[in-house]
C-alpha cells in the first residue's frame, strides 16, 4: 500500500466550524466542529476520492513532485 502526503488548507469559519481541503485534489474537502474532526473527515474524504480515481483511471498518480506543485 502506498502512502500519499498532500498539503492541506485549514481555516476556521465565522460560525466556529473548521474547513479543511486538499487543493491538489479538486473538490476534496470536509469540515468539523474541531480541527481534529475536520482533519479526520478530510482523511476519509481523501481516501474515498483516491479510491474513485483508482476505479475510474485504473491507477493512482505517481509520486511526481512537479505534478504535486512541490517543485517548479
Amino acid at each position: 500500500m502506498r502512502t500519499y502526503v498532500f498539503p492541506v488548507e485549514l481555516e476556521q469559519d465565522e460560525d466556529g466550524r473548521w474547513a479543511a481541503s486538499i487543493p491538489l485534489l479538486p473538490g476534496c474537502s470536509a469540515w468539523g466542529h474541531t480541527k481534529e474532526e475536520a482533519l479526520q473527515n478530510l482523511r476519509e474524504a481523501a481516501q474515498a476520492y483516491l479510491e474513485v480515481l483508482l476505479e475510474q483511471q485504473g491507477s493512482l498518480p505517481e509520486d511526481d513532485p512537479r505534478r504535486l506543485g512541490l517543485i517548479r
